[in-house]
């Protein structure tokens, strides 16, 4: 087989790494892809979101199987564009992306199915937003309803740094995608993410996630697109798993099959464990990113059979189970991103990143690249704002960590900062 990976950051460094493993795979194409992605197949220059150059590349090097790795090219119905083409597309349709690219669908849609998840109201304007504020207790939880690169949620302390929240982002903060928001009860609880691969009627669930969304130590500082993750995370309990089966995922992926826009792909569902049970935070419609780096470096069997039977549908669900034990077959995995001095805000480009190769030789470690170039001289720089996930396993997730940290100091990378407690709610530490 030959698979077309689409994107170019952590997420799909680790697809192409993952998938290049199989037996079944003959060449990886990634595009727009990285210099990273380069070395383990070829990489055209075509931007995710261009979707007219896709479907041409697509007719031109005719994959086996099309993995899109980002959420906008979703949203901008590739998939759908594709599969009309007639190729096998892991990936959902524009509608389903509307769990993603729009809050505000999403918790409508739930709010029908009866899923459970907090409180909100839409707003477009800020006396509303006051309006449902001064029917809550502090904190405040305000998202922008569009797609805002893991970055368009705030959690405020009190009313006034709500309502100027809001405002900023009714004003422009994130562009479009903050038109509208999205306002939310305060859940209390322990997050987590779980990964439901689908082909639109069959389900498998991939080992849960805890993620570390907030800049610094401590779960401290401003939110950001994801600091480093870990899985299994052990909040998830099987009992837990089957609830959020049950009561959350099959009630999404049935009624989008049922409206006529089967979900082939993978549905992320960012979980609150809450005293009342697991409440959906939010909805992904593709592998988050860096908990993907977790799964792929953990995962200890082939996961194109999983993919294309997912793009493919159409096969029995005694079929699709059968997937199901090798893909749980997996050791603990974690990782710590490293990102440039001032992420999530302003950030320079350019910095030399050095001892990559002695990062990499740490047993059980893969340093995927998120957001890297080459210089002249030949030197790893960076290009981003998170720019390395340095992803390690091992026969425990005390190990695995340890690793990751082990592979982060042989980094020599002055202008690159990271977390130093990832996996601390697993392991204990405060």
């Amino acid at each position: 087989m030959n698979i077309l990976i689409i994107g170019s950051g952590g997420r799909e460094h680790a697809l192409a790494w993952k998938i290049a493993q199989s037996p079944l795979v003959e060449v990886v194409w990634s595009a727009p892809g990285s210099p990273a992605m380069d070395r383990i197949g070829p990489c055209f220059d075509v931007a995710a979101d261009d979707v007219q150059g896709l479907h041409d590349l697509a007719l031109q090097l005719e994959p086996d199987l099309i993995v899109i790795g980002p959420e906008a090219p979703l949203a901008a119905g590739l998939a759908d564009g594709l599969r009309a083409r007639g190729f096998d597309v892991f990936g959902p349709g524009a509608e389903g992306a509307k769990l993603e690219a729009s809050k505000g669908f999403a918790k409508d849609f739930m709010a029908r199915l009866g899923v459970p998840t907090a409180m909100y109201r839409k707003v477009t304007d800020p006396v509303s937003a006051r309006a449902f504020f001064d029917s809550l207790s502090p904190p405040y939880v305000i998202k922008a309803d569009g797609l805002a690169a893991g970055k368009g949620v705030v959690i405020a302390p009190d009313i006034d740094t709500a309502i100027h929240e809001a405002q900023a982002m009714l004003s422009g903060r994130f562009g479009g995608a903050g038109a509208g928001l999205v306002l939310e009860e305060f859940m209390s609880g322990e997050e987590a993410s779980v990964f439901v691969l689908t082909d639109g009627v069959n389900r498998l669930t991939l080992p849960a996630c805890q993620d570390h969304k907030r800049l610094l130590d401590g779960d401290r500082g401003p939110n950001t697109g994801g600091m480093g993750a870990y899985a299994p995370a052990p909040v998830m309990t099987p009992e837990l798993l089957k609830q959020v089966d049950e009561t959350i995922a099959a009630p999404i992926i049935d009624a989008m099959a049922e409206a006529g826009f089967p979900y082939q792909g993978v549905l992320y569902i960012g979980l609150m464990i809450t005293p009342d049970g697991p409440k959906v935070v939010e909805f992904n419609v593709r592998l988050g990113d860096p908990e993907c780096q977790v799964l792929m470096m953990g995962l200890a069997d082939d996961i194109v059979p999983a993919l294309l039977a997912c793009a493919t549908g159409g096969m029995p669900a005694r079929d699709f189970a059968r997937l199901l034990p090798q893909l749980h077959a997996s050791r603990p995995a974690a990782c710590v991103v490293m990102a440039a001095q001032g992420y999530p805000g302003a950030y320079e480009k350019g910095s030399v990143i050095k001892g990559l190769k002695a990062a990499g030789a740490v047993e059980g470690v893969t340093v995927f690249h998120a957001g890297t170039g080459v210089n002249e001289e030949g030197d790893w720089i960076a290009a981003g704002g998170r720019v390395l996930t340095v992803t390690a396993a091992g026969d425990t997730l005390e190990q695995a960590v340890a690793r990751a940290y082990e592979a982060v100091d042989l980094i020599d990378w002055p202008q690159g900062v990271c977390r130093r407690d990832i996996a601390w709610r697993a392991l204990g530490k405060s």
